[in-house]
């Protein structure tokens, strides 16, 4: 809670009173009383303060036990919150990518590859190669493959056999905001593509066109960011996966700020 609060009043005027209301509690500085150890937070709160802070998935589920460990009076229950604690967290680790894994963010092939090698244990290069809508050699795979170990984003456990050292990577936009926007620049070409290259049974195209006000376009947009949060938790949850897909998500202008009138 306090780490949320310290980023959101790092990048605006956000206030313990705004927190406060955003979870829906009359008291301004009841949360802060929390944070600072003076006060405890109810597993019936601990719903209100989660949604604020956007907690979706196994981010919830660890935040509910780190709730229910901090109010445990026994030894038994602590521990027991502990561990759940620390299944979910080697379950589901996640990585934000900083700034020396850079290079990850410059090819589609690299998230792809990523994501791909360990759906196809024993595969050569050349069948991951075929294996991709894009076009990629063998010996791309074999480079892309070389730099996924050397970074620590994929683990080699023996000859063409590689595994994911986290289930999730999220880029972080403080650390690499142009390599990021140059993925998504590819990555909105190759959405073009798809547009005609799947059936619309491969493929799930949805779009409104909207009139929008700052507020409701910052509220969207944070409505965005925990879908695509919500949807990689989603994604862990799965074992039996066989195919690597892109989800783009797209929010932009069509037009200029037309003055009141």
């Amino acid at each position: 809670m306090q780490d949320f609060y310290d980023e959101r009043k790092r990048t605006s005027a956000f206030s313990w009173r705004e927190f406060s209301k955003l979870a829906g509690f009359k008291s301004p500085v009841y949360l802060k009383l929390v944070c600072d150890g003076k006060s405890s937070l109810s597993l019936v709160k601990m719903e209100q303060v989660a949604h604020a802070m956007g907690l979706v998935g196994y981010e919830f589920a660890y935040f509910k036990e780190m709730v229910r460990f901090g109010n445990a009076t026994k030894d038994a229950v602590k521990k027991d919150a502990l561990l759940e604690m620390e299944r979910i967290a080697r379950e589901h680790k996640v990585r934000v990518v900083d700034a020396d894994a850079f290079e990850f963010y410059d090819s589609w092939k690299n998230p792809t590859l990523r994501e791909l090698a360990p759906m196809m244990p024993g595969a050569r290069p050349l069948e991951m190669a075929k294996a991709c809508e894009q076009e990629i050699s063998a010996e791309g795979v074999r480079d892309v493959l070389a730099f996924l170990v050397k970074t620590g984003f994929l683990k080699r456990e023996s000859e063409h056999l590689y595994v994911q050292t986290e289930k999730t990577v999220i880029g972080s936009k403080e650390s690499v905001p142009i390599a990021i926007r140059a993925m998504h620049k590819e990555m909105a070409s190759l959405a073009k593509i798809a547009v005609d290259k799947f059936s619309a049974d491969e493929r799930h195209f949805t779009g409104a066109t909207l009139g929008l006000c700052e507020e409701a376009y910052a509220r969207i947009s944070q409505e965005l960011d925990l879908f695509v949060r919500k949807a990689a938790s989603i994604a862990a949850e799965y074992e039996n996966i066989n195919q690597v897909y892109r989800l783009n998500l797209q929010l932009f202008p069509l037009s200029k700020k037309v003055e009141e009138k």
